[in-house]
């Protein structure tokens, strides 16, 4: 399982500190927290977070099941994670789309296999997508139409057969986002989609006609993942 990036939205500090401590021991990456709706949202469309641990009961007017309702909108992940089951709060739950729920008070050994498991069955059926950040609006992406990526200072295009999307993240970051056994990197400015590969030169490879250059340091790595197809 890879080392998922995990937004965490918790009211209570104390329990803040030890889910993250619990994550971060357990191999996750905790990569935010907010207390409130409105500040969860900005940040959680800004990093892109691969799963969102979501509590109901929040500062503020709107609660959880508010914020997860955007959340189903913008096809993010989460889980609640809560201390509330009356019927009320379950029937408001149905209404949304979680992976799953965690009820208060939780064990590190059930926070780990609820997650993992969550996971696990979410990427059965999302294993192909990613989601991408692109002028203001979240985009789900299937990974078999991208192309190739290329880096453009601090930020990366992700081209696709049809769009061209200006990612606010380096190419680096992007890359991580990417199913390893389909894609490779062939320049320290471009990843490509070894599908879509036509043909290889010595020091280019060929899309639809595109020339993408292709350096010496990485030239074994691209004809080796090319003859594993």
């Amino acid at each position: 399982m890879k080392s998922l990036n995990i937004y965490l939205v918790e009211d209570e500090p104390l329990i803040v500190a030890t889910i993250t401590t619990t994550l971060i021991n357990q191999g996750f990456n905790v990569i935010g927290n907010s207390d409130e709706y409105e500040e969860a949202l900005i940040a959680i469309d800004k990093s892109l977070p691969n799963l969102v641990l979501l509590d109901i009961h929040l500062e503020g007017v709107k609660d959880g099941i508010d914020l997860a309702k955007q959340l189903d909108e913008r096809n993010i992940p989460y889980l609640y994670l809560t201390s509330q089951t009356d019927p009320h709060t379950i029937t408001r739950v149905k209404e949304t789309q979680p992976l799953g729920f965690i009820v208060k008070p939780f064990t590190e050994a059930g926070l780990r296999s609820n997650i993992e498991l969550a996971w696990h069955n979410f990427s059965l059926t999302n294993e192909d997508f990613i989601l991408l950040k692109s002028k203001g609006r979240i985009h789900k992406i299937n990974q078999a139409s991208i192309k190739y990526l290329k880096a453009f200072d601090n930020y990366c295009y992700v081209i696709t057969a049809s769009e061209k999307y200006l990612v606010p993240h380096t190419l680096k970051k992007t890359s991580e986002l990417l199913n390893l056994n389909n894609f490779v990197q062939t320049h320290r400015s471009y990843w490509v989609n070894l599908k879509k590969i036509d043909s290889v030169s010595t020091s280019s490879i060929y899309i639809n006609k595109e020339e993408i250059p292709l350096s010496t340091s990485h030239k074994v790595a691209v004809l080796t993942k090319l003859n594993s197809l």
